[in-house]
């Protein structure tokens, strides 16, 4: 007689093999999505962007006053 319940390992390695595969090709849409693999080649166009600012200038200032003379106080 049998002590116990057989128990039948069906490998349980197959849903992490799935899990990974499915990882693997999120990253490669993730990344074909954010342009770091192009797949259409160098047929991309450049995009050029101008900022233009205006000139700053710092506000004209007389130059500092001198000390006053240190007191004779010894």
């Amino acid at each position: 007689m049998a002590d116990g319940p057989t128990v039948v390992n069906s490998g349980g390695g197959g849903g992490t093999a799935v899990a990974i595969v499915l990882a693997v090709i999120a990253i490669v849409v993730l990344l074909i999505f954010t342009g770091v693999i192009n797949i259409g080649g160098g047929g991309g166009k450049d995009i050029n962007v101008k900022v233009e600012a205006p000139k700053v200038e710092a506000p004209a200032t007389s130059a500092p006053a001198k000390p006053a003379a240190p007191a004779n106080g010894g």
